[in-house]
């Protein structure tokens, strides 16, 4: 989220006549390095009964012994170990929603997502297909979801997306990247133990904590901007700051970076992301390339657009001796730019936010096409 996408253009206005947004957010929330030892007392107020189990969906960079003897697994409860190298597809929700329906002969008690930013969106879209009727991509979009989702917690394990608090759950489906964005997606429950993300490889760590920062640049300077935003925004940037360019305690880095996610992810609630998430959609959809990668790739091009912010990353990729990979759109044909460009100009929400509303004048297709060509 991955976070973005939480409001439809037209629900963010600076008219006094608007009917302001009564979003969700996360009811009950846990925070504090230990504090995943709570989870057992935590779902055993909200088990249905001994025959609807708890579903844990769990990266599978945590399959080993060790991890599995923490989890508070009780009767027929499952565990589930999913691999996050590639982006969650609506396909992927669709099998595991009928893997459950058709092991189980009632609905579970709940789901738990364990990971980054794809377990938590994964989890998020499972909990929610499992209660209403049909196929995850008929959910893409705004508002289309007609029943609450099951009882569902996120525990993320790195810091960065902002999926454990948003609105929303990014999908790559067969048509589009889209966010399923409903007031059911929210979590009912988040643990925010600093401790689960000790073993974020470096590049890892640097860029999901750079899709915190550019959702902070993409609010901070966009045309949705407003208070309620603004004063999220303003506090995550302050906090990525301190973790990617000043020389902190190893514990008070991993504190501060996701508090930095939580805030990170407010900061979009009421607002809009822009250019780069917009852009990096197609380089996901078209090449399987990860989030908060994508994100990077395509920030370092955006100097015009956000100067302050891509002279910051700038510094933040020199001091932690980032060099991302080179050549990515070297060899794509016309037909690959054009399904690229079609895919980015559609998150049009995204664009209004960045450029105004007379975007498509100032990001026609060439122009696009041509940041492609740079990466």
């Amino acid at each position: 989220m991955n976070t973005e996408g939480n409001l439809k253009k037209e629900e963010i206005t600076s008219s006094k006549s608007t009917q302001y947004r009564n979003f969700p957010m996360v009811p009950r929330v846990v925070f504090g390095q230990g504090s995943f030892s709570q989870l057992g007392d935590i779902l055993l107020s909200n088990r249905k009964s001994s025959e609807a189990p708890f579903i844990f969906l769990v990266d599978d960079f945590f399959e080993n012994e060790e991890f599995a003897n923490r989890l508070p697994i009780m009767f027929n409860d499952e565990l589930i170990f999913i691999s996050a190298n590639e982006e969650p597809k609506t396909g992927q929700v669709d099998a595991l929603v009928t893997r459950i329906k058709e092991k189980y002969e009632e609905l579970p008690s709940g789901i738990i997502g364990i990971g980054g930013g794809t377990l938590l969106d994964l989890a998020k879209a499972v909990a929610i297909l499992l209660n209403n009727n049909g196929q995850a991509e008929q959910y893409q979009g705004w508002d289309l979801v007609n029943r609450p989702a099951i009882y569902h917690v996120g525990i993320p394990t790195i810091s960065g997306t902002g999926a454990e608090v948003s609105r929303t759950t990014v999908l790559l489906g067969p048509e589009k990247k889209l966010g399923i964005n409903s007031d059911f997606t929210t979590y009912d429950q988040v643990i925010l133990d600093p401790d689960l993300t000790k073993t974020v490889p470096i590049e890892q760590w640097f860029y999901t904590g750079m899709d915190c920062f550019i959702h902070c640049i993409e609010s901070l300077n966009g045309t949705y901007l407003n208070a309620f935003s603004q004063s999220y925004g303003e506090k995550a940037l302050e906090l990525c700051k301190e973790v990617f360019l000043e020389d902190l305690p190893e514990d008070e880095s991993r504190d501060k970076l996701m508090m930095a996610s939580w805030h990170g992810g407010m900061s979009i609630a009421y607002s809009q992301v822009g250019i780069a998430h917009a852009v990096s959609y197609g380089l996901s959809y078209l090449l399987g390339i990860k989030h908060g990668i994508g994100n990077c790739l395509v920030f370092q091009h955006l100097g015009e657009f956000y100067p302050e912010g891509v002279q910051l990353f700038q510094k933040m990729m020199a001091k932690h001796d980032i060099e991302l990979p080179q050549g990515v759109c070297s060899n794509l044909t016309q037909n690959d730019f054009d399904i690229m460009v079609n895919v980015a100009l559609g998150m049009d929400a995204l664009w209004e936010n960045a450029l105004g509303k007379e975007w498509k004048k100032i990001m026609p297709p060439e122009r696009l096409q041509a940041i492609y060509q740079r990466i």
